[in-house]
C-alpha cells in the first residue's frame, strides 16, 4: 500500500470517527428533546377550538391525552428514524469526500519526494554520482532529506574515484614485478648453459608467474566491472560474440573442441568492450572446463524487450547445488584450485558483475549430459530496427 493511499485512507477514517461521533451525540440530544414531558402532555387542560376548554377531570380529557401521546411518539419514531439514515448517508458521502480530498492532498505533499526518488533511480540506473536532487523548496524535513541525499552521493562518489586511483595505481604495481620476474626467468631459462633442471624449474615458475598475471587480470576487472559508469551506446552482440569465437578458435582446436555458432542479430546498449570481455570469459570457460573432443554450443538472439546469449558446453557433470556458487569469486567446480590453466576462479564472477551493470540477467543450469548452459539477458535496443 502507498503512502499516498495510506494518507487518504487515514483521512477518511478520520472523518468517519468523527461524522459518526458528531451524528451519535446529535441523535441523542434530539431523542432527549422528544422525550415525554409531564407539562406537555398531561396539562390543566386541553384547547379544543371555538373557547371549548378540556379540563382535567373532564370525560374526554384521557381521550385526547391519548391521541397527543400517540402523535408523539409516532413523531419521535420517525424524526429518529430520518436522523439514522440522513445522517449514515450524509457521513458516507463526507467520508468519500474526505478520502478524494486526502488523496488530492497527499499527491501534493508527496510531489517533491516524487523528484527525489526520480532523481535517486536514475542515479542508480545510470551510476553517475555527479547528478544532484538540488531541492528548491522551504526549510523543512524533506529539503533536510534531499540534503543529506546529496551529501551521500558526493561521498561516495569521492569513495569510488578514491578506488578507481587505487586499482590504477595497483594494476601498475603489480604487474610490474611481474613482468620483471617473467622475463628474467625466460632468459634464464634459454641461456645455453641452463640445465635440463634450471629449465624445468623456469617452466613452472612461468606458469606460476602466468597464473599470477591471470588473476591480476581477474581482480582489475572484477574491481572495474562493479565501478563502471557505462557510457550506453548501442551495438550488436553478435558482432562481439563473433569476433570472440574468431579469437578462440585456436584455443578450442589446441584442445579438440569443437564450437558451434547460432548467431541471429541481438541489438543491445552499453560498454562494448565489458560485454565482449564477459563473453570472453564465458567461450574461454566452455573451452577449458570441458572434455576431449567436447563441443560448445554459443547462441545469440532476441526475444521480445531481451537480447539472449546462451553458451553450452559438455564436460563433467555438475551438481544442482553447486550452480549458485559458481558465480562467487574463486570458487571452482569440482574442488580444481590447483590447474592454473583454468583460469584464476574469477570469470563467472566477472560475468554477473558486468551482466548486472548492464541490468541483466544470468542464469547457470547443468546439462543432463553434463557441462552447463549459461544464458544471459540484456535489454534491448529499442532504436533497432
Amino acid at each position: 500500500m502507498s503512502v499516498r493511499l495510506r494518507f487518504a485512507l487515514a483521512c477518511a477514517g478520520v472523518f468517519f470517527v468523527l461524522g459518526s461521533l458528531l451524528l451519535t451525540g446529535v441523535y441523542f440530544l434530539v431523542r432527549q428533546n422528544l422525550e415525554y414531558r409531564a407539562g406537555l402532555i398531561t396539562p390543566t387542560y386541553f384547547t379544543a377550538g371555538n373557547g371549548w376548554y378540556i379540563h382535567r377531570y373532564d370525560d374526554y380529557y384521557e381521550i385526547t391525552r391519548n391521541r397527543v401521546l400517540h402523535v408523539r411518539t409516532v413523531y419521535q419514531r420517525d424524526t429518529l428514524s430520518n436522523l439514522r439514515t440522513i445522517g449514515a448517508l450524509a457521513v458516507l458521502a463526507a467520508t468519500g469526500g474526505a478520502f478524494g480530498v486526502g488523496w488530492r492532498a497527499a499527491g501534493w505533499v508527496l510531489r517533491p519526494v516524487k523528484s527525489v526518488t526520480e532523481t535517486a533511480r536514475r542515479v542508480a540506473q545510470s551510476h553517475d554520482l555527479t547528478d544532484r536532487i538540488d531541492y528548491e523548496g522551504p526549510n523543512d524535513e524533506l529539503k533536510e532529506l534531499t540534503g543529506t541525499f546529496d551529501t551521500m552521493l558526493g561521498r561516495l562518489a569521492r569513495s569510488f574515484d578514491s578506488q578507481r586511483r587505487f586499482v590504477a595505481n595497483a594494476s601498475h604495481e603489480l604487474r610490474t614485478p611481474l613482468t620483471i620476474n617473467r622475463t628474467l626467468v625466460d632468459v634464464a631459462v634459454r641461456r645455453p648453459d641452463a640445465t635440463d633442471d634450471v629449465k624445468r624449474l623456469g617452466e613452472s615458475l612461468l606458469l606460476v608467474n602466468a597464473r599470477n598475471e591471470r588473476l591480476i587480470d581477474g581482480l582489475l576487472a572484477l574491481a572495474e566491472g562493479e565501478q563502471a559508469m557505462l557510457d550506453r551506446r548501442p551495438f550488436d552482440l553478435t558482432d562481439v560474440a563473433e569476433h570472440v569465437l574468431d579469437q578462440a578458435a585456436e584455443e578450442a582446436a589446441g584442445r579438440e573442441v569443437t564450437i558451434h555458432r547460432l548467431l541471429d542479430s541481438a541489438p543491445t546498449t552499453g560498454e562494448a568492450v565489458l560485454v565482449e570481455r564477459l563473453v570472453q570469459n564465458l567461450v574461454e570457460n566452455a573451452i577449458r572446463h570441458n572434455q576431449p573432443k567436447g563441443e560448445v554450443w554459443v547462441t545469440t538472439r532476441r526475444r521480445a524487450e531481451q537480447v539472449e546469449l546462451v553458451v553450452a558446453n559438455t564436460g563433467l557433470h555438475v551438481p544442482p547445488y553447486e550452480i549458485e556458487t559458481i558465480f562467487e569469486p574463486f570458487r571452482r567446480l569440482h574442488g580444481d584450485r590447483l590447474r592454473s590453466d583454468r583460469g584464476s576462479g574469477l570469470g563467472l564472477s566477472i560475468v554477473r558483475v558486468i551482466t548486472e551493470a548492464h541490468r541483466g540477467t544470468v542464469v547457470a543450469r547443468p546439462r543432463d549430459e553434463g557441462g552447463l548452459t549459461i544464458t544471459i539477458e540484456l535489454p534491448v535496443d529499442r532504436s533497432a530496427a
